[in-house]
């Protein structure tokens, strides 16, 4: 699997597991806790969550199968990538000092590898940052970072004092939602600030695209599993789909090996063309 080099020179893999839609039910816990353990031990090693997602729960989930894959010898810490994001409306200077302590209980961590804000909020940048930095001299996260930010967002927050230390934007990206190519994509490049991908498979959409489907016959793989390996095409960013079937785990890892043909890229521009100017950021 190929990694994504950060700022500061760290780097991290390119194919992560998110975690959204997690934590919402008592009754699916038991099944969530499996597949994020079962994703470690496929190999996984960046996992994304956020205090949002199930008010806490899927924060639980990832922490007891981190708990039990240590526990079971099966994972070290320092081989594990946590992200998790802070809700706009924590996100003061203390207040997101407060809401990365409650994630860190909830994730039975001493430490995450990456904080973020969810999105903007009433809170100014310059707060957020100072709590954000405060975080990192404590040894809280190694890294912080935005979510759902555009270019102007983040040419603001780097007007911020220490707003350049943003490692990376987590963002919707899709083949069928490329507008960040047109303006953010390269500006993050530029700076060599991390872009995650969320919902890279459109949220199921793409599954059935009779494009994708033929690629796919052609690798042996799935119409999902070639749209997964076409946003893991594109250099600098991070993929984190959500899986919790055991089928569906095993079918986003394998598509971190499949490569796209230079005529395959080609057949995808025109199904799916890419923006000729500037759209609003796309948001789930």
């Amino acid at each position: 699997m190929h990694h994504v080099a950060l700022p500061d020179g760290r780097t991290v893999p390119a194919l992560g597991l998110g975690t959204w839609r997690m934590g919402e039910s008592a009754r699916a816990r038991r099944a969530e806790v499996a597949a994020v353990r079962l994703a470690l031990q496929l190999g996984v090693r960046l996992i994304d969550t956020a205090e949002m997602y199930g008010e806490g729960g899927a924060e639980e989930v990832v922490g007891e199968a981190v708990a039990e894959a240590i526990a079971a010898g099966e994972l070290r810490r320092d081989e594990l990538y946590v992200v998790s994001k802070v809700y706009p409306h924590n996100a003061g200077r203390s207040g997101v000092i407060a809401a990365c302590e409650r994630s860190l209980k909830r994730l039975r961590l001493s430490h995450l590898d990456l904080y973020l804000l969810h999105w903007r909020g009433q809170h100014p940048l310059r707060d957020t940052v100072a709590g954000f930095g405060a975080l990192v001299e404590e040894g809280r996260t190694r890294h912080w970072g935005v979510s759902n930010f555009d270019v102007d967002d983040m040419e603001e927050l780097l007007g911020v004092r220490h707003g350049d230390r943003c490692a990376a934007n987590q963002v919707y990206y899709a083949l069928t939602q490329r507008g960040i190519e047109v303006a953010l994509l390269p500006w993050l490049r530029a700076r060599n600030i991390a872009c995650m991908a969320y919902s890279p498979l459109d949220q199921g959409r793409l599954g059935g695209d009779s494009l994708l489907k033929a690629i796919g016959t052609r690798h042996d793989a799935s119409a999902n599993q070639v749209a997964l390996a076409w946003v893991l095409h594109q250099p600098g960013v991070i993929a984190i789909p959500k899986a919790v079937r055991d089928a569906h785990l095993r079918e986003n890892l394998a598509a971190a090996d499949l490569a796209l043909s230079a005529a395959e890229l080609a057949e995808l521009d025109r199904r799916f063309p890419p923006p000729q100017r500037k759209t609003p950021l796309a948001m789930t």
